[in-house]
């Protein structure tokens, strides 16, 4: 099984999960056996054409897959995927 770490917005809908072990042979399709786990969680990964949100970086071990192979970059049992929603915000300085 590969480890997805969930971030700390998500845990509401994986019952306080940081991380889960799902099987699948590519992102995508981790991204899919969590959501069969704990439905809503690909909605607030996914955006309607089934693509990452923008706003969301998904990385298989420390690459981003938008730099790989997207939802389809393949993952083995050893392969640790993160979840990473961007951060904004912050004040200007003067």
């Amino acid at each position: 099984m590969t480890t997805v770490y969930i971030p700390t917005p998500l845990r509401r809908l994986t019952a306080g999960a940081s991380k889960l072990e799902v099987e699948g042979s590519s992102v995508g399709e981790l991204i899919q056996a969590v959501d069969a786990q704990h439905p809503g969680v690909a909605a607030k990964i996914l955006d309607a054409d089934g693509e990452v949100k923008r706003f969301i970086n998904v990385f298989c071990n420390d690459d981003e897959i938008r730099s790989l192979e997207g939802l389809d970059t393949p993952v083995g049992e050893r392969d640790r995927i993160s979840i990473v929603p961007a951060m904004a915000g912050g004040a200007a300085t003067a």
